[in-house]
């Protein structure tokens, strides 16, 4: 784990999220950078990075950033991922200029729906081959 992450950050992922699945391979399609790695929720890699990072079980209902030994949720976690993405994505960054309360209530509407309205696998999210590399 230590040297495939060495200098990336990592992002920690619902794995039987369809909605989160699909926002990792959004991740990996404009990541040009291969600045991103991850890691399912269900996984023991992440297990040992909540420990690691003391986070709450509630946490896992978000998605989780760690970069440069610091860790980032909700609202924030999205936007540091975004500003580091290809193409005009970085200007959703401009977002954090929104009190952070209100980020979190509105993402926290998505994440508490985020089966109703996209699904849940009953599977958790397998990479493909050509993203193996991404995943811790």
């Amino acid at each position: 784990m230590k040297n495939q992450s060495a200098n990336k950050a990592i992002i920690l992922f619902d794995g039987y999220c369809n909605l989160c699945s699909w926002a990792v391979r959004f991740i990996i399609k404009r990541d040009i950078k291969d600045y991103f790695r991850f890691a399912s929720q269900q996984s023991e890699t992440c297990k040992k990075l909540i420990e690691t990072f003391n986070l709450w079980a509630n946490d896992k209902q978000s998605v989780i950033l760690i970069e440069n030994n610091s860790v980032y949720l909700k609202s924030d976690a999205a936007l540091r991922i975004v500003k580091k993405l290809r193409h005009l994505w970085p200007l959703a960054y401009v977002f954090i200029i929104i009190p952070k309360f209100i980020r979190d209530y509105m993402y926290e509407c998505v994440a508490r729906n985020r089966f109703n309205w996209f699904g849940k696998r009953n599977t958790c999210y397998i990479p493909r081959d050509n993203e193996q590399i991404k995943f811790l």
